[in-house]
């Protein structure tokens, strides 16, 4: 490669990286994995993946879970804690 296109290159991986940095702020954020489950990014380090079927199960415990953590507030930690 010429020491121009590696320039341009290099340029180009540093503006990608710049973008992709800013990106993790965002919050959270869903995708469709490669296996053809939901994933969830933003929760922690790694995403969070489960099939529809777990999904709606799990969304239709919501009240249950909100529950849940409100019963066990005092032995359940933070993640700052």
């Amino acid at each position: 490669m010429a020491d121009e296109d590696l320039q341009s290159e290099l340029a180009r991986l540093k503006a990608e990286n710049e973008r992709l940095k800013g990106e993790r702020g965002r919050g959270v954020s869903l995708k469709v994995s490669e296996k053809g489950g939901v994933s969830v990014y933003g929760l922690g380090r790694f995403p969070v993946t489960l099939y529809k079927e777990q999904w709606t199960k799990l969304l239709d415990m919501a009240q249950e879970l909100r529950t849940f953590i409100k019963e066990n507030e005092g032995r359940l930690k933070s993640k700052g804690d």
